[in-house]
């Protein structure tokens, strides 16, 4: 916690007490959020709260965050005994995708035609 700047503890704060909010099945409002956050001792900008409030007011919202994958957390290393003939397992294919050749640029006011712009 101590490497993470204000910013990040508050935004942290804020998303744990959304999902305290959603798994007690409270309604998840920026003045239940601030309740839980005061509660806790958590002080975060105003802002934080109405924000995660408004895009996260809807329970089914909260369930598709928490069940989709994704996010920026590195996935776990394969396990020893699951990882054990892992190393000459298939290996995934580089897809090689072409560019095509895009047309040769031209002046969009008509400069180098001979117009008279």
């Amino acid at each position: 916690m101590n490497k993470l700047s204000k910013d990040q503890k508050a935004e942290l704060a804020t998303s744990l007490a959304v999902l305290a909010l959603y798994d007690g099945g409270a309604e998840v409002s920026g003045g239940q959020i601030n309740a839980l956050l005061e509660a806790t001792g958590n002080e975060v900008e105003a802002f934080y709260p109405i924000i995660f409030a408004n895009f996260l007011s809807n329970p089914e919202k909260v369930a598709a965050l928490i069940s989709s994958p994704g996010g920026s957390g590195g996935g776990g290393g394969a396990g020893g005994a699951a990882g054990a003939g892992g190393e000459a397992e298939e290996e995934e294919e580089e897809e090689v995708i072409e560019e095509e050749e895009a047309p040769a640029a031209t002046d969009m006011f008509g400069g180098g035609d001979g117009g008279d712009y």
